[in-house]
């Protein structure tokens, strides 16, 4: 879908090679054979990992791997850079099933076959082997409109206790340019002051958790797309089905509009987010550890937590939003209230 008006059919030289291209840049406008295409991305990627210094010789580095393009893309290429420029990185593949029928069961297929195609190790982690809860039994209980924020805490965490099994030094995410400006879009929209100071670092993770880093921060969506679409490789394309009213879907949609007025919008987003300004007296939280599970938390509990109590309390409300006379009852393990349990029990959230 991507792809519909970047791909020529019409005969103009490659801007860098002068034989016939084939697409032009989303990025920059350049005509572009192939050979010309797949070398400028992936050394566009290496120059990033170089600048950012992401990597350090010898290092076991964990790729997060959904089976999507994203991370199909940021896989292969990781193995190209690894032995082109002899990185002297130990690379795996680290997926979490999170328990969606008709779709992370069909997406972790092409995981395997990843895993057989580049020829890296495979650890799979799931939310039900984790939590004791899968993601269709979640949404089951808790409905469409806030499943997403069980997912994405839940799934930050498995993520972290996999690439502990695999004791990496370092995750790697497929995050593209376009997912960070879509974060820095939210977190502003938001007032989310302390995630809009660290939205746009490329590597995060210093406060206690296993460093993460974004070797696909500045690389475009349609040209992750074309190149995965001209090297062939194997991936994924369904969207989860739980998330057609994600907060995120509305950013996406509105930076779109924004691409096809001004084709820089979505670097311009990420360079203005990472100059922005913030006050310096702003309180940030102070990162601890979780008194139940031991994962980092800025509050006595962790989020998982909070909401992993409330799933197995028949609560679903407990971990949506603030509740802090609430949370401070769970920490000292002190009943709730007949009101307070009926508040959170509500369906309509």
């Amino acid at each position: 879908m991507y792809a519909e008006n970047v791909i020529l059919d019409m005969p103009v030289n490659c801007s860098s090679c002068e034989k016939n291209a084939v697409l032009k840049r989303p990025k920059t406008g350049h005509s572009m054979c192939r050979e010309c295409f797949f070398w400028a991305f992936e050394e566009e990627i290496h120059q990033t990992i170089v600048n950012a210094k992401l990597f350090t010789r010898g290092e076991k580095v964990g790729i997060g791997a959904s089976g999507g393009k994203d991370s199909t893309v940021l896989a292969h290429v990781l193995k190209v850079l690894n032995e082109r420029y002899n990185y002297g990185l130990d690379l795996f593949l680290l997926s979490v099933d999170e328990g969606i029928t008709g779709y992370r069961d069909d997406s972790l297929e092409t995981v395997k076959r990843n895993r057989q195609q580049y020829d890296l190790p495979l650890k799979i982690v799931s939310y039900q082997e984790l939590y004791g809860w899968s993601m269709d039994d979640i949404v089951k209980q808790v409905g469409l409109k806030n499943n997403c924020t069980f997912c994405g805490v839940f799934r930050r965490q498995a993520l972290d206790r996999g690439a502990m099994m695999l004791k990496v030094d370092k995750i790697c995410t497929g995050h593209n340019a376009d997912d960070v400006a879509e974060t820095v879009l939210m977190n502003f929209l938001r007032g989310d002051i302390a995630r809009l100071r660290r939205c746009t670092a490329i590597t995060t993770g210093s406060e206690g958790a296993i460093p993460r880093c974004k070797p696909l921060k500045y690389a475009y969506e349609k040209e992750i797309v074309l190149y995965a679409y001209f090297k062939k490789l194997d991936y994924f394309s369904t969207e989860c089905v739980y998330s057609p009213n994600a907060y995120r879907g509305y950013a996406r949609a509105f930076l779109k509009d924004l691409e096809s007025i001004r084709s820089s919008a979505i670097i311009d987003v990420i360079h203005s987010g990472e100059n922005l300004s913030v006050k310096e007296d702003i309180k940030m939280p102070v990162q601890g550890s979780c008194t139940r599970c031991g994962y980092i938390s800025s509050q006595k509990l962790c989020k998982a937590c909070v909401l992993l109590e409330g799933l197995n309390r028949g609560l679903p409300k407990l971990g949506i939003g603030k509740h802090h006379k609430l949370h401070d009852k769970l920490v000292a393990q002190e009943p709730l209230t007949e009101a307070e349990e009926k508040k959170l029990k509500g369906i309509d959230f």
